[in-house]
């Protein structure tokens, strides 16, 4: 595994190498400032000999004036939480105040010869210790300090090393669970990613509605490019499917126009003439497929708009003289210019109008119009027939793809050329669409244009 490389990783020690900082540095300043003698006495002298702040207050109490005692007492008892008990030989406090038994204790083996005392009572922690005034002579002070912190957080207080590990440690622990949460999407992203390559195209990542990330956004758009890849690739299947039903049948005819020329030789011209009828159909296919599955194009040609559509209502209208047909034209703009790539974009307009012309009803007319636009130009196919099911409009623009109503051959053509249209639309720039009108069915053309 390449750590170097891993995103997981560089995350992790960033964050992990930030916070130890900022807590080794912290652990760092406290250390020092717990050092100084204003800090909490009862710490520092838990352990080992009586520390210099210790030492200084005991020197104080020896040589402090009587006046000033008292008030020395309360001092450090409200600045640093420590009682002060200073006992005589009878076992009374120099100032009369009640005497808890673990001070009592502590007093008494001083009186036994010991020189300092400590002892740990739940009450707190009491170090005793013999001093000598020139007003009463030897006293027994005892010192109770607050009760001692759980024994690690005591341990921590005293020891440096200990509380740097402690960083690293927590902040270590920090920092994997921050990373966790920023790399656990990217890493269900590649499980679906992965997935998704292995040919699961209904894989889909789960997008948060509310609280949602730059990772969701990449979820969002992660789905969006799976649907849009499995559409795609369904409707290859679907295309590969048709082709191979669209090329069975004249392919069908042609074998059994073969084998009637072979065994009735008297009408073989008959016959091959079937065969070159079918072969024609099968080239003509072959053309339409081609020229829909056609990639980029150079548009170096420029055409007007107007005059074309006005040549080729006026052949559909020819066209659809002997069931009475027509096309009405109208154009808002004088002239129209538009690139495109040698005649494609009169081929889309010809199937465009051809389809209207098969599906319009007989004494019927289809109306034709253009207008610009604030983004170029649009054009307008509006014919009487039946319509398309509203659930069906989005289709009729694939390749073979048939209305109901429509799938006969008899009807005309192989359902190529709205597809055919549409394609060379989309390489244009443009874009084209379908709608029912209620008395029929309306194409809308948007083209880019150039003036």
């Amino acid at each position: 595994m390449n750590w170097r490389g891993n995103l997981f990783v560089k995350i992790f020690f960033g964050f992990w190498l930030v916070t130890t900082a900022m807590l080794g540095s912290w652990m760092l300043s406290a250390w020092y400032f717990d050092s100084r003698p204003e800090a909490d006495a009862g710490d520092q002298v838990r352990h080992g000999p009586p520390h210099r702040f210790l030492l200084r207050l005991i020197y104080e109490l020896q040589n402090v004036e009587q006046s000033e005692l008292e008030p020395l007492l309360e001092r450090v008892h409200s600045q640093y939480r420590i009682d002060i008990y200073l006992l005589q030989r009878s076992g009374q406090d120099l100032f009369a105040r009640p005497v808890p038994p673990a001070v009592s204790r502590a007093a008494q083996q001083l009186q036994g010869g010991r020189r300092r005392v400590r002892l740990n009572t739940p009450q707190g922690h009491l170090l005793a210790h013999t001093l000598y005034r020139p007003e009463q002579g030897r006293l027994y002070g005892v010192f109770v300090f607050p009760p001692q912190r759980h024994q690690l957080l005591g341990a921590l207080g005293s020891n440096l090393w200990l509380r740097i590990a402690l960083a690293v440690l927590v902040g270590g622990a920090v920092c994997y669970g921050l990373s966790r949460l920023v790399t656990n999407r990217l890493r269900q992203l590649q499980l679906a990613a992965r997935r998704l390559a292995g040919g699961e195209l209904d894989t889909r990542l789960a997008v948060r509605v509310r609280g949602g990330d730059e990772t969701d956004e990449l979820a969002r758009d992660f789905n969006s490019m799976a649907a849009q890849l499995q559409a795609r690739i369904q409707a290859q299947k679907r295309l590969l499917a048709d082709v191979s039903h669209e090329l069975r049948s004249p392919l069908a005819r042609l074998r059994i126009a073969l084998a009637l020329a072979q065994q009735d030789t008297a009408r073989s011209t008959a016959h091959l003439q079937r065969i070159e009828r079918e072969t024609q159909r099968l080239e003509e296919l072959i053309g339409q497929l081609l020229s829909s599955q056609t990639g980029a194009i150079e548009l170096d040609t420029h055409i007007d708009l107007v005059e074309l559509l006005q040549q080729l209502c006026a052949d559909a209208s020819f066209e659809g003289q002997p069931q009475d047909k027509q096309f009405v034209f109208d154009s808002t703009a004088q002239q129209a210019i538009v690139a495109t790539s040698g005649d494609l974009l009169r081929r889309s307009f010809e199937n465009l109008l051809r389809n209207a012309l098969l599906h319009t009803p007989d004494h019927s007319r289809v109306r034709v119009a253009l207008a610009a636009t604030r983004d170029g130009l649009r054009v307008t196919i509006e014919d009487r027939g039946p319509g398309v099911p509203e659930a069906e409009l989005e289709r009729i623009f694939d390749a073979f793809y048939r209305v109901d109503s429509a799938r006969s051959r008899d009807s005309g053509g192989h359902g190529l050329g709205l597809a055919i249209a549409r394609r060379a639309i989309e390489r244009h720039g443009g874009s084209i669409a379908a709608r029912n009108t209620g008395s029929g069915l309306l194409l809308e053309v948007n083209l880019p244009a150039q003036m």
